[in-house]
């Protein structure tokens, strides 16, 4: 007797054909390294393919999610029972002389080297920050003073009608690690970046600047998603905010351990999977600190990391 697939399977099935994975493992897609399988895995390499896998599971009603290079990800041990769609539409170019034009799924790094290789200056700030393109534009990844959202000039989206269109920086509504794209639901399938044309060695020297700064605050071991938690907004601060590490230093959580999850020494807002971590471990851990900074401080920090599951 041959078994008969659930409905949702296959419709996504037929919608997507052969690639679409089953069971799959996400925590090698994640910079923690941890979280549990997918029911439903499609690496869409195409805007075609991200189209007609969105279209799909809102048509079999089907709960989807769709991540980047998971680097500000934290995927529930349980998994995600639902579709995860993983972009990975790539390709970088100059469109003019100073605009460079890529897919969603580029890597931010080398969107970085490519604007240095071009003598183009304004992402310089962004060298070292892990994570796709698409990514960076959904959480406005910055640092340093800078976010991607300030060099964006356009960006390439999927619709609630079905429609693939290119919209203005302003549509965007970027603001501090946020824009619209974290309430819309629309997808982010490219975007182009107004760049300035500058000296390619002033610039290297930039780059590398900020990468020994940020060797300097990052693990040297283990896996982690950067920083934790949101600055606080705060106009007397450098760069208008109140480090979040600041106030988890002060509140005492270095060195704190859960599991296989610890606090960084070096930096408060950083949890390292030591190598054994579970993502509740990760969660507990996280949770504790936001109470002792509530505690001392009166203020709730904000995630800035990403939860996919149930926690």
């Amino acid at each position: 007797m041959v078994e008969q697939l659930p409905v949702s399977a296959s419709g996504l099935m037929a919608a997507l054909g052969p690639k679409l994975e089953f069971s799959r493992d996400l925590a090698p897609l994640t910079s923690f390294r941890t979280g549990g399988k997918a029911r439903f895995f499609l690496l869409a390499v195409t805007t075609d393919e991200i189209v007609k896998a969105v279209t799909g599971a809102k048509k079999l009603n089907v709960p989807f999610v769709v991540i980047g290079g998971g680097s500000n990800l934290l995927v529930s041990d349980d998994g995600y029972d639902g579709l995860i769609i993983k972009v990975a539409v790539r390709g970088m170019k100059i469109n003019s002389d100073s605009v460079i034009k890529c897919g969603a799924g580029d890597d931010l790094i080398d969107l970085v080297r490519f604007a240095t290789a071009n003598s183009l200056t304004g992402l310089e700030f962004a060298a070292g920050i892990m994570g796709s393109v698409g990514g960076a534009i959904y959480g406005n990844a910055g640092a340093f003073g800078g976010e991607i959202g300030s060099v964006v000039s356009d960006v390439t989206l999927f619709d609630h009608n079905g429609t693939i269109r290119t919209v203005s920086r302003d549509y965007c509504r970027f603001s501090y690690r946020d824009s619209s794209f974290k309430t819309s639901g629309e997808v982010v399938l490219g975007a182009s970046f107004a760049l300035k044309r500058g000296d390619k060695e002033v610039i290297t020297r930039k780059v590398d600047q900020v990468l020994q700064q940020r060797k300097a605050r990052l693990p040297g071991s283990g896996h982690s998603a950067g920083c934790f938690f949101k600055n606080i907004p705060d106009a007397s601060q450098p760069h208008g905010k109140l480090p979040a590490g600041k106030l988890l230093d002060e509140a005492g959580v270095k060195g704190l351990t859960i599991g296989g999850a610890r606090v960084f020494e070096r930096h408060a807002n950083i949890i390292v999977n030591s190598g054994d971590a579970t993502s509740k471990d990760i969660r507990q851990l996280a949770d504790i600190m936001k109470q002792k900074v509530l505690d001392k401080f009166g203020i709730e920090l904000e995630e800035e990391v990403v939860q996919i599951g149930i926690f």
